[in-house]
Protein backbone atom coordinates (compact mmCIF):
# COMPACT_ATOMS: atom_id res chain seq x y z
CA UNK A 1 0.00 0.00 0.00
CA UNK A 2 2.67 2.26 1.05
CA UNK A 3 4.69 1.64 -2.20
CA UNK A 4 1.40 2.86 -4.29
CA UNK A 5 1.53 5.55 -2.57
CA UNK A 6 4.90 6.53 -3.46
CA UNK A 7 4.27 5.07 -7.17
CA UNK A 8 1.26 7.62 -7.52
CA UNK A 9 3.43 10.20 -6.37
CA UNK A 10 6.00 9.62 -8.58
CA UNK A 11 3.12 9.76 -11.20
CA UNK A 12 2.12 13.19 -10.22
CA UNK A 13 5.26 14.69 -10.38
CA UNK A 14 6.36 13.06 -13.80
CA UNK A 15 2.88 14.64 -15.08
CA UNK A 16 4.17 18.17 -13.52
CA UNK A 17 7.21 18.25 -14.63
CA UNK A 18 6.24 17.09 -18.06
CA UNK A 19 3.71 20.54 -18.12
CA UNK A 20 6.46 22.50 -17.16
CA UNK A 21 8.42 21.22 -19.02
CA UNK A 22 6.13 21.51 -22.17
CA UNK A 23 5.43 25.38 -20.85
CA UNK A 24 8.93 26.19 -21.00
CA UNK A 25 9.42 24.50 -24.55
CA UNK A 26 6.39 26.34 -25.71
CA UNK A 27 7.88 29.55 -24.54
CA UNK A 28 11.16 29.14 -25.71
CA UNK A 29 10.00 28.34 -28.97
CA UNK A 30 7.68 31.72 -29.12
CA UNK A 31 10.87 33.82 -27.74
CA UNK A 32 13.64 31.95 -29.96
CA UNK A 33 15.44 32.06 -27.01
CA UNK A 34 16.40 29.20 -23.68
CA UNK A 35 13.50 30.04 -21.05
CA UNK A 36 13.51 28.01 -18.39
CA UNK A 37 10.92 28.83 -15.68
CA UNK A 38 12.82 28.64 -12.19
CA UNK A 39 10.89 26.47 -8.98
CA UNK A 40 10.38 29.53 -6.98
CA UNK A 41 8.19 30.94 -9.61
CA UNK A 42 6.49 28.10 -10.54
CA UNK A 43 5.34 27.34 -6.33
CA UNK A 44 4.59 30.60 -6.16
CA UNK A 45 2.38 30.45 -8.92
CA UNK A 46 0.82 27.14 -7.58
CA UNK A 47 0.36 28.20 -3.89
CA UNK A 48 2.37 31.03 -2.86
CA UNK A 49 0.54 30.12 0.98
CA UNK A 50 2.57 26.61 0.97
CA UNK A 51 6.33 28.24 0.10
CA UNK A 52 5.73 30.55 3.14
CA UNK A 53 4.71 27.89 4.91
CA UNK A 54 7.73 25.95 3.90
CA UNK A 55 9.75 29.20 4.67
CA UNK A 56 8.64 29.36 8.74
CA UNK A 57 8.92 25.30 9.21
CA UNK A 58 12.34 25.16 7.82
CA UNK A 59 13.27 28.23 9.93
CA UNK A 60 11.81 27.46 12.86
CA UNK A 61 13.02 23.61 12.88
CA UNK A 62 16.58 24.00 11.23
CA UNK A 63 17.08 27.36 11.72
CA UNK A 64 17.72 30.01 9.14
CA UNK A 65 20.54 29.03 7.34
CA UNK A 66 18.61 25.48 6.00
CA UNK A 67 16.14 28.23 4.58
CA UNK A 68 18.99 30.00 2.82
CA UNK A 69 20.36 27.26 1.88
CA UNK A 70 17.00 25.85 0.06
CA UNK A 71 16.41 29.34 -1.36
CA UNK A 72 20.05 29.88 -2.93
CA UNK A 73 20.16 26.37 -4.26
CA UNK A 74 17.15 24.29 -5.00
CA UNK A 75 14.73 27.22 -5.56
CA UNK A 76 16.32 29.16 -8.57
CA UNK A 77 16.96 25.78 -10.38
CA UNK A 78 14.38 24.98 -13.59
CA UNK A 79 11.27 23.62 -12.36
CA UNK A 80 11.14 20.82 -14.51
CA UNK A 81 14.14 19.43 -13.57
CA UNK A 82 13.50 19.25 -9.93
CA UNK A 83 9.97 17.75 -10.66
CA UNK A 84 11.59 15.20 -13.07
CA UNK A 85 14.20 14.37 -10.12
CA UNK A 86 11.41 14.18 -7.50
CA UNK A 87 9.89 11.79 -9.60
CA UNK A 88 12.49 9.37 -10.02
CA UNK A 89 12.65 9.40 -5.99
CA UNK A 90 9.54 8.63 -5.34
CA UNK A 91 9.67 5.95 -8.15
CA UNK A 92 12.66 4.58 -6.82
CA UNK A 93 11.35 4.34 -3.15
CA UNK A 94 7.97 2.61 -4.52
CA UNK A 95 9.72 0.04 -6.85
CA UNK A 96 9.04 -3.78 -6.35
CA UNK A 97 12.40 -5.57 -6.91
CA UNK A 98 11.11 -8.76 -9.40
CA UNK A 99 11.24 -12.01 -7.53
CA UNK A 100 14.78 -14.16 -7.95
CA UNK A 101 13.02 -17.17 -8.51
CA UNK A 102 11.35 -15.92 -11.95
CA UNK A 103 8.00 -15.17 -13.28
CA UNK A 104 7.12 -19.25 -12.92
CA UNK A 105 7.98 -20.48 -9.46
CA UNK A 106 5.92 -22.37 -7.19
Amino acid sequence: MVRLAFRMLSLLFLCVGTIAAAVDAIASVSASRVILTPLASIWNDVSPGSLLKLQSMLEMRFGPAAWSAVQDMLLPQPGFVVLFALSLVFWMVGYKKPSLAGRFAA
